[in-house]
């Protein structure tokens, strides 16, 4: 009897230089990277071949068979073929698969901490026609998300338009980075209207510290109330908290406090010696040692679980926590190995941070060092001129082995064989202008032994949980 399949409307078939074939989940923006074996397979999926003929191997059958049974592929009738958007396109470039970018350089807060010197407005903003020349670009070179930061981006009076646009070239926004002081009723009904719900992340920088940090009066009152609002809209939310000598202890109750406010999820880490926060005398006076740090991470451990926090919380890179799986905690230095053919940094290399002038960045981080002025610019280069033969595509494929070679302190470390090198971004904030310099927090993680501290206090707390 003929049979014919076809693959469902939520995926489409994309490629990419070095990874031809991949199919994309729409709703989610995840990429599924196969071989040829499974790409030839699902292109018999579409809904205009038998596959029961002889000429259909028997391994294409089981592999269409377990596509399947995974809800990629579903039977049809004789040319129920795939919608256009669905059909194999390949992108002239290596494979970006989000941008977080930068949109302004300008904002309305004075933050003491600020990566990028918002307060000074230094980096400034785009004009319009220039900024909304780069979206159809991102659609070109086959990015599917994208993230919206600043400064603060909703100072930007196209900002709607920037978002629209994102969505007619199928870019979804999925995370909107802002202060909360310009988060309203109407701007989550026309971003509602527009069939657009991206998450917001806000800063909460602790209970009563918060407008210290952010440089104005009134900053936790409308953080809180931009929280509660998104929640009563059905809007996501995820916080980020940095952490210095005069809000640490705050930690508990800050934590309790965004969980009451429906807050999703919890970044916390200390602040970075970066930007602002390097430029004035305060980073000496309120900054934490990693220790410091560490420890107060590992006091507060036991009170997640005492106040049932229904909250997802990562404290720095020390340990992560979920409320869903309270019997299971992750440790991140556990989560790599120092393969030595692995990039140095995984997660630039699928994602670009765009600056607010349109230079490209492996990550926001690196701003105002070196490399930043190494880097193009995507109105004078392109994009994919920029993504295929660039500085930044030199850095961000390079392999740990390049680390070992440059660093002699890391390559006969005792911990060669486990440490992954640890962040480039990190390292540069202590040695500016050294991308294979050491990462002094994780150096502290490894030759403190945090891990095994975390497993030891574990084993108290919750002596059922597993490091996972």
């Amino acid at each position: 009897m003929p049979k014919y399949y076809r693959i469902k409307d939520r995926y489409i078939l994309r490629g990419w230089e070095k990874l031809p074939y991949g199919i994309v989940d729409t709703e989610t923006r995840y990429t599924g990277f196969v071989d040829s074996r499974y790409f030839r397979a699902l292109s018999l999926c579409s809904g205009n071949a038998d596959v029961s003929l002889p000429l259909v191997s028997d391994s294409d059958r089981a592999i269409i068979h377990e596509l399947e049974e995974k809800n990629i592929v579903e039977p049809c009738k004789p040319g129920q073929g795939l919608k256009e958007n669905q059909k194999y396109k390949k992108f002239p470039v290596r494979y970006i698969r989000n941008v977080h970018w930068s949109v302004t350089g300008k904002c309305n807060c004075k933050c003491r901490h600020c990566y990028i010197h918002a307060p000074e407005g230094i980096h400034g903003e785009l004009p319009h026609d220039v900024i909304m020349s780069f979206i159809p670009q991102f659609e070109e070179c086959g990015i599917m998300s994208a993230e919206l930061s600043g400064g603060e981006p909703l100072v930007r009076d196209d900002f709607l338009e920037i978002a629209a646009s994102l969505t007619e070239h199928n870019v979804k926004l999925t995370q909107i980075y802002t202060n909360g002081l310009l988060v309203n009723e109407k701007l989550l009904n026309q971003l509602d209207r527009m069939n657009v719900r991206p998450e917001f992340i806000m800063s909460y920088d602790g209970a009563g510290w918060h407008d210290w940090m952010r440089g104005i009066n009134g900053a936790e009152e409308a953080v809180n109330r931009a929280f509660a609002l998104c929640r009563d809209k059905g809007f996501p939310t995820q916080a980020e908290m940095c952490v210095h000598r005069q809000n640490i202890h705050t930690l508990r109750d800050s934590i309790n406090h965004l969980a009451s406010l429906g807050v999703a999820s919890l970044k916390v880490s200390g602040v970075m010696n970066t930007g602002e926060w390097k430029a004035n005398r305060e980073a000496e006076d309120n900054s934490l040692s990693f220790s410091e740090i560490l420890s107060a991470y590992l006091d507060y451990l036991p009170y997640y679980y005492e106040d049932a926090v229904h909250m997802v919380l990562t404290l720095g890179g020390f340990v992560a926590l979920d409320f869903n799986r309270p019997d299971e905690f992750h440790i991140p230095i556990y989560q790599r190995t120092n393969n030595p053919d692995e990039c140095i940094c995984g997660p630039i290399r699928s994602s670009m941070y765009i600056m607010p002038e349109g230079r490209v960045l492996p990550c926001m981080p690196m701003t105002g060092t070196f490399v930043e002025k190494k880097m193009p610019f995507i109105q004078e280069h392109g994009l994919a001129e920029c993504i295929n033969n660039s500085y930044w595509f030199e850095l961000v494929n390079l392999r740990l082995r390049s680390l070992f070679e440059k660093n002699d302190e890391c390559r006969k470390c005792e911990f060669s064989d486990k440490c992954p090198g640890g962040c480039r971004a990190a390292a540069m904030s202590f040695d500016h202008d050294n991308y294979f310099a050491k990462d002094p927090m994780t150096c502290e993680l490894f030759k403190g032994r945090w891990a095994e501290k975390i497993i030891e206090k574990m084993k108290t707390i919750r002596p059922e949980a597993k490091s996972v």
